[in-house]
């Protein structure tokens, strides 16, 4: 064999491991076969790069949305994290154990064109999430660089550019491949987390040491606000803005497949990994809500409120201010790049979570080219589109906040109705009821979070249109495929079709109606008039039943039986009847070695309406598309099934 040119060569690097995604995509994060696993604290640090990352920016974005009463604000955070999005995610886990999430509990209660649209907008504001999760981490790790009194000189002024390289590199390492991720994010959360408690501590010492510094907060905001009713109630105003100290939950279940479960887990009841995963999710959230509280109340104490703002020294940089002020240049250099390590390794884990989540629903509905199940080829375009996205924003870490809070509010706001819905489906009245009161809450802040900041669902609903416009033309591409998986013949179908060894089977194209004597004899007697069939010529009738034409790939089980004691049915359930009789012509083929006919009567009606009913529901003009079905997946003219009209 001549060996592969370099143009050939290329291009199977960039589609490696296309062949593979026929199946299912494994994504980037895909463990070995055999891989037991890692425990659930080390898996923990995997979503932590990006639940854990947001103390980079989080307590700045707060103390621009609240001011004054950021700390309050904050506790309003954490008691919704705690007693709302941590029960609704440990629900999630139990539901949806291998990592699909709440839009695959909310796809399992819609069918036909309603579930997949509903998925599809979903899609698009995890890809906002997701997205905006790689952008905004890279700006703000790009803010931690260029204000370093060390670089300052060399890259004050070129945050878009060192956001942009930022981004390039998290590309560029997933085109090389992306291996020991678990390893690399257990280092990087450790050593950070340990900073961020030297910071913590040194902080509160500092306040300890000069207890004015309490005082004149606690004055200014009782001359602000008044009471502590009234701080409650501004604070419950505030709170959609700060929705971003919500982000990772959905990460932390998506990750939920590399947690190592019990020795007699199966697949089907994983409770091992379930209870790991559990154990993450409140883990994670019991050690943010205590950094979040401690961190904005220290840096509301200790930072002047000016230097919050644009262009101020501690905009999208709180934490790291205090470090180089309190802690020294060193210290702060250090803190520094643990920090634009961690946000740009949030990136990482984000990128990771698409490439699982878009393979996972978009191949399976038709609405992915075929190069979109390889990595490479799905890493460039979410890179370029992350380079966009960061053109827009001016790499500002403040204004890409409202779109990252309404991906988060979105997805968590699935999640709550899709528990109360599966606790509302096995009669729990209690659970049901505490759910719906959370998913209240989470449609509340959402709505809220739109209204202030309206540029969140913009983006949102950009990612949407271009998901689903990619998606529907992806599909009218493919609709000729042959898109049946695989062919089962029962009993009396294998029979029917063996009986054809040494003859070419026909069949008769019909729609089932009455299914009747009348209905059958007519049938035949007009095949064979139209099409000059003798009478001693047995034919057998073929029958399709379209379930769900939303669907794009099945299987196709094929029945026998015998009607009116005298005809022959096959009768087949799919989501396509012009798909479903080409594979079945095919199958007849390869089990006899014979040429299968078939014969079609003319449809009445529109040819491009006809099409759109092919498109949508399945049906239209079945013979030609039948054809043209075939025509794709057998090239060969001496090989294909013959199609007649009469």
């Amino acid at each position: 064999m001549a060996p592969p040119t370099r143009g050939t060569g290329f291009r199977a690097w960039m589609l490696e491991g296309l062949s593979d995604m026929a199946k299912q995509h494994p994504g980037p994060h895909a463990q070995a076969p055999g891989h037991e696993g890692q425990s659930w604290w080390r898996v923990m640090c995997l979503t932590g790069v990006d639940y854990f990352s947001t103390l980079g920016y989080q307590p700045g974005i707060a103390a621009l949305a609240a001011g004054l009463l950021s700390p309050v604000a904050t506790v309003v955070l954490v008691v919704v994290t705690l007693l709302g999005a941590l029960p609704v995610y440990r629900r999630v886990a139990r539901e949806s154990p291998h990592g699909e999430g709440s839009i695959a509990m909310l796809e399992r209660l819609l069918s036909f064109w309603q579930g997949k649209l509903f998925v599809l907008t979903l899609l698009g504001f995890a890809a906002t999430d997701f997205m905006i999760t790689i952008t905004l981490s890279a700006a703000d790790g790009a803010a931690h660089l260029v204000e370093n009194p060390h670089v300052s000189s060399v890259l004050g002024g070129r945050q878009m550019l060192v956001t942009l390289v930022l981004v390039a590199l998290l590309g560029a390492v997933f085109l090389r491949g992306f291996g020991e991720a678990i390893g690399v994010a257990v280092v990087l959360v450790a050593v950070y987390l340990a900073l961020n408690v030297v910071v913590v501590v040194n902080g509160l010492w500092h306040v300890l040491k000069s207890p004015h510094l309490v005082t004149a907060w606690s004055d200014a905001l009782t001359a602000e606000h008044g009471n502590a009713i009234a701080m409650i109630g501004v604070a419950l105003t505030v709170f959609p803005k700060l929705a971003l100290g919500l982000s990772g939950f959905e990460t932390g279940v998506a990750v939920m497949p590399h947690i190592k479960g019990d020795p007699e887990d199966t697949e089907q009841r994983p409770t091992g990994r379930i209870r790991g995963a559990r154990k993450l999710l409140t883990t994670a959230a019991v050690i943010m809500s205590i950094f979040l509280i401690a961190t904005s109340f220290i840096t509301t104490v200790l930072i002047p409120p000016d230097a919050f703002k644009a262009g101020g020294q501690a905009n999208g940089r709180a934490l790291a201010y205090l470090a180089h002020k309190y802690l020294g240049s060193s210290f702060g250099t250090v803190y520094d790049v643990s920090t634009i390590a961690i946000l740009w390794f949030a990136g990482a884990s984000a990128m990771a979570g698409m490439l699982n989540l878009m393979p996972r629903y978009l191949p399976r509905y038709g609405m992915a080219p075929h190069w979109a199940r390889a990595v490479r080829p799905l890493v460039i375009v979410l890179t370029l589109i992350a380079f966009l996205v960061t053109w827009i924003f001016d790499a500002n870490v403040d204004a890409q906040g409202g779109a990252y809070a309404t991906g988060v509010l979105v997805l968590i706001s699935s999640a709550a109705i899709a528990v109360t819905i599966a606790a509302h489906k096995i009669g729990q009245r209690r659970w049901r009821a505490g759910f719906a009161v959370i998913a209240a809450v989470f449609l509340y802040t959402t709505a809220a979070n739109i209204a202030e900041r309206p540029d969140g669902v913009k983006i949102g609903a950009c990612f949407i249109a271009g998901i689903v416009m990619v998606s529907f033309l992806s599909r009218l591409k493919r609709s000729f495929e042959l898109r049946v998986t695989r062919v089962d013949l029962d009993d009396v179908a294998e029979r029917f079709v063996r009986d054809y060894m040494h003859r070419p089977l026909r069949l008769i194209a019909n729609e089932p109606n009455s299914r009747d004597l009348a209905e059958y004899r007519d049938k035949l007697r007009q095949i064979r008039k139209d099409n000059d069939i003798p009478a001693e010529d047995d034919l057998v009738f073929v029958e399709v039943t379209v379930l769900d034409p939303s669907d794009f790939e099945a299987a196709l089980t094929v029945r026998g039986e015998v009607l009116h004691d005298r005809y022959r049915v096959l009768s087949l359930e799919s989501s396509s009847v012009p798909n479903a009789l080409a594979a079945l012509l095919l199958q007849v083929r390869d089990l006899t070695g014979q040429q299968p006919h078939i014969y079609f009567e003319w449809t009445e009606g529109n040819p491009f309406a006809q099409f759109l009913r092919f498109f949508l529901f399945g049906q239209g003009e079945i013979a030609p598309v039948t054809r043209e079905v075939l025509r794709e997946a057998e090239p060969d003219r001496t090989r294909r099934p013959a199609v007649h009209v009469g």
